[in-house]
């Protein structure tokens, strides 16, 4: 009787244990009472009835997934391998257990599809430049498609863009055609600025023609105070000797 009351009192003490349950601060547990949905609990202690009650745990933290390279082919027809990461967070502890069967792997896989499917809309410049974009429109994707699962998707980044080597010297020869296109129109841009203030100069000089004249004068002596021993042949503008001219004309 002894040895038989002490399988019993062992029995109950192994039942108590399986009754009492401690969630932490980030974990919440959805029970099942005869296989029926009673209630989500959590945190702190959690007490069950044995047999009758289970719990499943469920992770309430931001979690990271991984979404493994996808082929993808763009909107102009050029094959890229993309991957991304996806972070998520469960905010419906009993919709994550009851409504889907494996809320990782379905999400894992519903971002595998959407991001083959959202790439392919968008060209090869779009996806390589305008990535902030891309990764809005996906988060707001997966965040609708996964709201049934208590699930909120709280952000998404394309990781890495991985061409093949003859992609990635078309790009790389059109990266240097587009800064010699910007140099000339750089350079062109600076030839007009030029010729407008020559212009406006030109313009300035022939209202006073004295200016011309000291213009003139000033020239040589930028040229007489540079130091080196060269001779230099300067033209001599009409408009100097034109008064010398009329004062010879007048004395003869």
């Amino acid at each position: 009787m002894f040895g038989l009351g002490g399988i019993i009192l062992l029995f109950v003490v192994v039942l108590l244990i399986s009754a009492i349950k401690v969630l932490p601060e980030y974990q919440r547990g959805v029970v099942l009472t005869l296989g029926r949905y009673t209630g989500t609990k959590g945190p702190g202690l959690v007490i069950l009835i044995p047999i009758i009650q289970s719990m499943t745990r469920v992770d309430l933290r931001v979690g990271v997934m991984d979404v493994p390279p996808q082929d993808v082919i763009s909107r102009d027809n050029v094959s890229v391998r993309v991957n991304a990461v996806v972070y998520y967070r469960i905010i419906e502890s009993d919709k994550a257990v009851l409504q889907v069967a494996d809320f990782y792997q379905a999400t894992s896989q519903l971002a595998q599809t959407r991001l083959r499917s959202v790439l392919g809309q968008h060209e090869l410049d779009e996806i390589l430049s305008e990535r902030e974009s891309i990764n809005k429109t996906l988060q707001k994707i997966l965040d609708e498609a996964t709201d049934p699962w208590g699930i909120k998707i709280t952000d998404v980044e394309i990781k890495d863009v991985d061409l093949n080597e003859t992609m990635v010297r078309a790009i790389a020869r059109q990266a240097e055609a587009e800064r010699e296109r910007r140099a000339k129109v750089i350079h062109a841009e600076g030839e007009m600025q030029a010729a407008e203030k020559l212009r406006d100069a030109a313009t300035m000089l022939s209202q006073q023609p004295q200016a011309l004249q000291l213009r003139y004068l000033q020239t040589l002596a930028d040229m007489a105070s540079s130091g080196k021993s060269t001779t230099i042949a300067f033209p001599l503008p009409l408009d100097l000797i034109k008064p010398l001219m009329s004062a010879l004309e007048k004395s003869q």
